[in-house]
């Protein structure tokens, strides 16, 4: 690497109101050792009760209390533990913490294995007198939970086993996680102003936004052909996992693995599968927007390093952190006073951690437990689209908050399912603003080409990702393994597919399943496409100012997991087990669509 070449910079470099503050979880190692050491003390507590779930419903209710008070604490140990860790992936004394949790917890699930088959085991008539049970009352939505599971829950040393290897079964994921996150170095490359720049998954973006078509090239090719020199590794640790995936499914006597995954949401498969056929029925806009694309880039078709540079340059907004706090700020006013200064302690009392430095988790995420502030890490480069990304992530944090101070510990912690729908939400409420402060046409061209942007990033983007998960899904319980050429081949076959005849894919992007950390979560790229289309009619009932439907989505931000997910969505005012919600949010690409070509 050249000497010159701008680096990132190390954490000790980060100006600390820029960083998060733990302190508030743990002041002092010292603290964290005593907790961590305290969650084996607990665990033994809930031990007590082995065999003797029978034995009425005080005692059932006294086991759910011990299992929730260990599970608390091991939260909060686990969550400081990770947060620590991404700060810097390369700091081996800080992944030791999170290795030492992650065999905690491998422990914790082999030693109380026994719980739900001991609970299943017992007489129908005792189940139906514990539902019955005025003490136990809480704790029916766990029972009922625990009931429906009942056909997929092995014997209590068969779980115990399964438990004991989780964290040898996380292996892959984390080996993936830490090959790219900290041990995979990218080339220095020439930025627009012809400076040495080291490319990064922070700035990746940041440069296929250029205005200068060689600038993204070179990016794009950078990166992929870095890639592509570890694809034998990536396929084995992705193999791995999807294997995992098919044998937890397997032994546990679901369908599928996409109906395994599900299954803990209550989620049909159908749900899936209208996702990606109503997705493929509407691919026609997505391919007029590409050509729209063209046609102002002057070239005949699109490579698909062209597919993120804005179409309008002179707009392209590069922002402050102040000047993106304010924006998400002001967006979020139709919300409410209490939502608003709730969000005002997220930057004041520095629960987001900013910059991007030398061995920080790429991305961004939110984090927390209930014990925790809802963390955010981000990599902030100045883009409208870290903007965007910080009011994403804001969404989650405030979530996750909403539900903590309304639920109890038991039913606080909110279903993946409908997490993307409070964070999209935050998206498109950032959006009005913006183009409600902005009457300048050229400046509501660039953000109209953000919103199709978004909305293709979202819900075409994330459901090609779901069929291709799926793909390979199947491909493995068919006992094919996951090669490299495989991977690279159904993958350039479903992004061909997708973005059409207007855009000529650059051969590397076979290579774009190496890098993309989701496809180790099991099924989760598809709650973010259901999670816009659902975001796409809540930010207008909001906007609406019908204070009826701003209580119903506030309720949805309080419910946790106090009911199934789609009857949380349905309470709040969308119904995401029909397609509907998913056909509005592509009309609204439509549209948007069309309202850029009137503008330009």
């Amino acid at each position: 690497m050249s000497d010159n070449a701008k680096k990132s910079p190390s954490r000790d470099a980060l100006p600390e109101d820029m960083t998060w503050d733990l302190s508030v979880v743990y002041d002092n190692l010292e603290d964290w050792e005593k907790d961590f050491d305290r969650v084996g003390e607990l665990i033994e507590k809930v031990l007590l009760y082995n065999g003797h779930l029978g034995d009425g419903p005080e005692v059932l209710a006294d086991a759910f209390r011990a299992m929730d008070e260990m599970e608390r604490l091991a939260e909060k140990v686990y969550v400081y533990a990770h947060l620590r860790s991404d700060e810097n992936l390369g700091n081996s004394a800080n992944r030791a913490l999170l290795d030492r949790v992650s065999i905690k917890f491998a422990e914790i699930s082999g030693a109380l294995a026994w719980f739900e088959p001991e609970f299943l085991a017992l007489d129908p008539m005792k189940h139906q007198a514990y539902l019955c049970s005025g003490e136990l009352r809480f704790y029916q939505r766990t029972i009922e939970e625990m009931l429906r599971s009942k056909e997929h829950t092995l014997s209590s040393k068969e779980e115990r086993l399964l438990g004991l290897a989780s964290d040898i079964f996380s292996a892959s994921s984390k080996t993936f996680s830490t090959f790219s996150n900290a041990d995979l170095k990218f080339p220095v490359i020439k930025d627009e102003d012809g400076h040495d720049v080291e490319l990064t998954h922070g700035n990746f973006i940041k440069f296929l936004e250029s205005g200068k078509r060689e600038v993204r090239k070179n990016a794009f090719e950078a990166l992929y052909d870095t890639y592509g020199g570890f694809k034998n590794t990536l396929a084995s640790t992705l193999d791995s996992t999807v294997k995992k995936h098919v044998f937890t499914s397997e032994v546990r006597g679901y369908k599928s693995t996409l109906h395994a995954a599900l299954f803990g949401d209550n989620v049909p498969v159908a749900v899936y599968d209208n996702l990606i056929s109503t997705v493929r029925s509407r691919l026609e806009p997505l391919h007029r927007y590409f050509g729209l694309r063209a046609k102002v880039m002057g070239l005949d078709k699109l490579d698909m390093y062209d597919i993120y540079n804005p179409l309008v340059p002179d707009c392209r907004m590069e922002l402050t952190w102040e000047q993106a706090r304010e924006h998400v700020e002001l967006a979020v006013q139709p919300m409410g006073r209490e939502y608003c200064n709730v969000m005002r302690d997220a930057f004041e009392k520095r629960w987001i951690d900013v910059l991007e430095c030398q061995g920080k988790r790429s991305g961004a995420y939110s984090s927390g437990c209930f014990d925790s502030p809802p963390y955010i890490l981000m990599n902030f480069n100045g883009t409208l689209n870290d903007v965007f990304t910080l009011a994403h992530e804001l969404g989650h944090s405030m979530h996750s908050w909403h539900s903590n101070h309304n639920q109890h510990y038991h039913y606080a912690d909110y279903r993946i399912f409908v997490a993307e729908v409070a964070s999209t939400t935050n998206e498109l409420l950032l959006h009005h603003h913006l183009m409600q402060t902005n009457d300048n046409p050229s400046v509501q061209a660039y953000l109209l080409c953000h919103l199709l942007d978004q909305i293709r990033g979202t819900i075409y983007r994330q459901t090609m990702f779901a069929e291709f998960e799926k793909h390979i899904h199947v491909l493995s319980e068919q006992k094919n393994p996951l090669t490299p050429d495989l991977l690279c081949a159904d993958y350039f076959k479903l992004n061909s597919e997708y973005h059409g005849d207007n855009v000529k894919p650059d051969q590397r992007i076979e290579l774009e399943w190496a890098r993309i950390p989701h496809f180790y979560y099991n099924f989760y790229v598809y709650k973010y496409a259901t999670g816009l289309s659902a975001a796409a009619e809540l930010s207008q009932n909001i906007l609406s100012g019908d204070a009826r439907k701003l209580e119903d989505y506030v309720g949805f931000l309080k419910a946790g997991d106090s009911k199934d997910v789609l009857d949380i969505m349905l309470d709040a005012g969308v119904n995401l087990s029909t397609p509907e919600p998913v056909e509005a949010a592509l009309d609204l690409f439509d549209r948007t669509v069309t309202q850029l070509e009137e503008l330009l």
